[in-house]
């Protein structure tokens, strides 16, 4: 999720790299459908009848910023500017947070992880209310904002490596990577849902990993940059009369080289968080019947769903080309 569009673009150069923004769509979308797998029988079948909404609507946080002011703070957390060590220090609870730092500060620093749980109550009400557009509404926004937390970038007001002169990082890291990758990750996770007894515990434990990853993703990009001139890490391209510059897919590969499974690993941590996150709703709105309100599969289904869950343990989704985000995408740089 790119924040701050306008300290991005100069008249002379833009730092352009994949389209999207959070995690990018491609991985905003995986993490929807390898976290419905991961549900157990009871809830999976609700979810797995309507994953290609889920999977659709995953990005829908990030298109909704382009309307919406106030959406783009949601998706992040500036621990700096809340002050020393603010990611162990902060309050976990929103009301106590407020009276810390005030409303407008964490409106305009970012308050995902607080965010997180407000979703998650709104989920748990939908539940609760055996609402299915709402249910699917709220899963698919709760899960974005999810997928976003697990971005070391998005806890760090070095965001995009603007203050250290790595300006485009935060979309090489997110979006380009996993587009070039995605075909080579490990996309099976034996993590199985599990009911969280404090969400909010849980969530911000997943924002201080991040913030504690960020400083080594600025390092690497830093020391890979050394083996390489400007004309090797970047490709200058003229759009509508603007010069464009973008990292070369050998730098990309080099840099995701340098720090190893860690975009993978966190992708798979983002789809177990996901998958925990709905379980514990539905599970908190007292395990609703779902099979009532449209969660009933048709044979059909329940073979593909069982296909899909073999290949899927198989680490095979992208193999046998079940994975839907590489449909809606297409397979460019694989």
């Amino acid at each position: 999720m790119k924040r701050h569009t306008k300290l991005l673009l100069t008249p002379v150069l833009i730092i352009l790299l994949v389209v999207g923004s959070g995690w990018g769509f491609l991985v905003h979308r995986t993490i929807h459908q390898l976290a419905i797998y991961e549900l157990p029988e009871p809830v999976r079948p609700f979810f797995y009848k309507h994953m290609a909404n889920l999977v659709q609507n995953a990005i829908r946080p990030d298109q909704r910023r382009n309307e919406d002011s106030t959406e783009a703070t949601k998706h992040f957390i500036d621990f700096e500017m809340y002050g020393d060590d603010a990611a162990h220090k902060m309050p976990m609870n929103w009301q106590k947070a407020i009276q810390l730092y005030s409303r407008d500060s964490l409106l305009k620093y970012g308050y995902v992880p607080y965010h997180i749980i407000y979703m998650q109550e709104k989920l748990t009400r939908a539940f609760k209310m055996k609402n299915k557009d709402s249910i699917l509404f709220y899963a698919a926004d709760l899960g974005h904002y999810i997928g976003d937390a697990h971005v070391p970038l998005h806890t760090t007001v070095n965001y995009d490596g603007q203050l250290t002169n790595q300006k485009g990082l935060h979309s090489l890291w997110e979006s380009m990577i996993p587009e070039i990758k995605i075909g080579h990750y490990h996309l099976y996770s034996v993590h199985k849902a599990t009911y969280l007894k404090d969400p909010a515990a849980a969530i911000w434990k997943v924002v201080r990993t991040s913030f504690k990853m960020a400083p080594e993703i600025l390092a690497k990009e830093k020391e890979v940059s050394k083996t390489f001139t400007d004309e090797q890490k970047y490709r200058v391209q003229i759009r509508r009369g603007v010069e464009t510059r973008s990292y070369t897919s050998e730098f990309a590969k080099a840099y995701a080289a340098s720090l190893k499974k860690s975009i993978n690993n966190r992708l798979l941590q983002s789809a177990d968080m996901i998958a925990d996150f709905w379980y514990t709703a539905w599970v908190n709105a007292g395990k609703p019947n779902l099979a009532n309100i449209g969660g009933e599969l048709t044979d059909t289904e329940k073979k593909q769903l069982e296909k899909e869950l073999a290949a899927f343990k198989k680490n095979e989704l992208m193999q046998q080309q079940l994975l839907i985000s590489k449909k809606q995408t297409g397979n460019k740089n694989n």
